[in-house]
């Protein structure tokens, strides 16, 4: 279902190192696929420039600390930027830091991140949606925010979707042309890969009922979120640390 994927990334030496030694993630495969576009630069400014709308833009960049390269992807500025290159019901996903719901002060502010990224991007969005999953390589669960337009009803339908998501998982999950198996792979997993396995059993970690569940935040996590009001501007930026 898939017409065109845009890659966007700052630091060509990541990807070129990536792909000479990390082949069993695929590299050459997906770059070289026919569907996607990969382009060194900046995001923000290819975003301003470009003229093509997407329907999906999905952003996992590292966090907004003062000495990284990433403070100005989590401003409203760039999320209205977003905004205008979104297709009508067009959604917008980003990593948003941990989730765990003990807080991590610094002095007696709250350097979090979960929080001021829904936040901010609720001033841009009709619907900024928060929800986590559990990183095992992090150690605690992790913060994302979907934003999207539309009336209650979409934001809704959003936290009931379990059987259509696993009819979906059922139609669209093939095997990926020319992607080697990961040598750390299951079995199970490499299923995946050969069709072997449909509906739930599809992926390892992902069905209708999961998708439901990644949206209940632990209420210590939801009081935290509730009680930060802080939004990210480009002259006011937010930095972890």
């Amino acid at each position: 279902t898939v017409e065109r994927v845009v890659m966007v990334d700052l630091d060509n030496e990541v990807i070129e190192v990536s792909r000479k030694y990390l082949p069993e993630w695929g590299g050459e495969a997906i770059l070289n696929h026919p569907k996607v576009e990969y382009v060194v630069g900046d995001v923000r400014e290819y975003l301003a420039e470009t003229r093509e709308m997407f329907d999906v833009v999905i952003i996992d960049v590292s966090d907004p600390i003062e000495a990284g390269p990433a403070v100005a992807l989590y401003t409203k500025e760039f999320y209205e930027t977003v905004s205008r290159r979104l297709n009508p019901n067009g959604v917008l996903v980003t990593q948003s830091g941990s989730a765990s719901f003990v807080p991590f002060p610094r002095a007696d502010e709250e350097s979090s991140c979960f929080a001021p990224i829904r936040n901010t991007l609720a001033t841009v969005f009709d619907h900024a949606v928060p929800f986590s999953c559990p990183v095992a390589s992090f150690g605690e669960d992790w913060g994302f925010v979907m934003a999207f337009n539309g009336d209650e009803a979409d934001a809704r339908r959003l936290r009931h979707v379990d059987e259509s998501i696993d009819v979906m998982i059922e139609e669209r999950i093939v095997a990926v042309p020319k992607v080697p198996d990961h040598a750390y792979r299951s079995v199970g997993v490499k299923r995946i890969l050969t069709g072997y396995e449909s509906g739930a059993n599809a992926l390892k970690h992902y069905d209708g009922e999961s998708h439901r569940g990644l949206f209940i935040l632990s209420k210590p996590l939801r009081n935290v979120m509730k009680n930060d009001s802080r939004i990210m501007t480009d002259d006011s930026p937010l930095f972890m640390f």
